[in-house]
């Protein structure tokens, strides 16, 4: 690439002279073919010539204008005059693509519309549009992208107004494939019937919502779908909290053994287990739900097996699912039916390892775009931002 082409930041561009200041002046023109805009001719006449004064990227922290030499055509074939026209600058614009480029990537780090209004001396409205028009074209190169094969289906919060948005996350690449305002079967069932590629879907990873599951089943037919471990341990954890209240309802109130009985035994410290051995000791009946609860944890976290060691845990799955359902505590009953009706999905967590704690993390994310917005009213706005930050 020439060096005129380097340092300018524009194909066929000829630096002329060079004037430093603030801000610094670049004389320039172009030495690139020019054809006709109407027939593609080549014989051209040369009817006069102008400057264009363009804001231009800056040289480090000093701005830069591009003064441009512009000459108008006549074309011998068609008769049409017109402008030459030249790569990297738009028909009636005042500033480069350079220049627009580097107003978006600062926006883009982290600085306000405001403080680059200001220090740029543009309109907030103008760096709205130029973001708006920057990420319109990052999304028309992935149209028509296919679903991908490992996919994670989780809500999130998006607005008063609005409610919740479902996130679709590519969890093979760790991207957000797309982002679907609503998160009920009606507000859903016409962003997933346009979806391309819907066949090539293998895996579909999920909480233990129901509707996501029936728009799964429907949608994507040759799909497994998998539970998503995450819920399901934190709903077991919920249930069998409940029915410590019922059991010791001081006991429950107690932040320190709270912390202690949330955590996996092996994370607990020597002093720290000796306590809640103390506490059990005081609680039989408590004691036998907690140890109960233990075991039904530790089976859910087994992962990376095979087919036949998958066979031979099964049994043990349903034989605490039947156990559960026939409790005498309410919380336990609901949750042994909520197992027994997902059983298939979460036995799939023993074979797969895949989570949604990918599409957790992108929602992290996704809050500090919105933070960094201030909210947003126009969902596509913000679906836009979700597409190019996060995929």
């Amino acid at each position: 690439m020439p060096l005129d082409a380097i340092v300018v930041g524009l194909q066929d561009v000829e630096v002329v002279s060079y004037s430093g200041g603030n801000p610094a002046v670049l004389r320039a023109q172009y030495v690139g073919a020019v054809l006709c805009p109407r027939c593609g001719g080549e014989n051209l006449r040369t009817k006069d010539f102008f400057i264009r004064r363009l804001r231009h990227a800056s040289f480090g922290l000093r701005p830069c204008v591009l003064e441009l030499e512009v000459r108008k055509y006549q074309c011998r074939t068609c008769g049409r005059y017109f402008n030459q026209r030249v790569p990297g600058v738009g028909r009636r614009r005042r500033s480069t693509e350079p220049f627009r480029r580097q107003i978006v990537r600062v926006h883009e780090e982290g600085i306000s519309q405001r403080t680059l209004a200001l220090r740029e001396r543009l309109g907030s409205a103008t760096i709205e549009r130029w973001y708006q028009e920057h990420l319109e074209i990052k999304v028309r190169e992935r149209v028509d992208a296919p679903c991908p094969r490992v996919l994670g289906i989780d809500e999130h919060f998006f607005s008063r107004k609005d409610g919740f948005a479902t996130t679709f996350c590519d969890l093979g690449k760790h991207k957000v494939y797309d982002v679907a305002l609503g998160r009920s079967e009606k507000a859903l069932e016409g962003f997933l019937g346009r979806l391309s590629g819907k066949d090539g879907v293998r895996v579909v990873c999920m909480d233990l919502a129901e509707h996501y599951r029936a728009l799964a089943r429907k949608h994507f037919p040759k799909a497994l779908i998998v539970a998503d471990r995450f819920h399901v341990i934190r709903l077991v954890n919920q249930q069998f909290l409940a029915v410590w209240g019922m059991l010791d309802p001081r006991g429950r109130k107690s932040r320190g053994l709270l912390s202690l009985v949330r955590r996996h035994p092996e994370n607990l410290a020597p002093e720290q287990a000796v306590r809640l051995q103390q506490y059990l000791d005081t609680q039989p009946a408590f004691a036998a739900v907690y140890a109960f609860k233990q075991k039904l944890i530790r089976l859910l976290r087994i992962k990376t097996i095979n087919q036949r060691q998958a066979k031979r845990l099964a049994p043990h799955l349903v034989w605490m699912v039947d156990q559960l359902k026939a409790s005498p505590f309410s919380p336990l009953a609901t949750l042994g039916q909520t197992l027994w009706d997902w059983r298939d999905e979460i036995a799939r967590m023993w074979r797969f390892t895949k989570n949604n704690g990918i599409t957790e993390g992108f929602h992290t994310k996704m809050e500090m775009i919105s933070r960094r917005a201030y909210g947003f009213r126009n969902f596509e706005n913000y679906r836009l931002r979700v597409r190019i930050l996060c995929g």
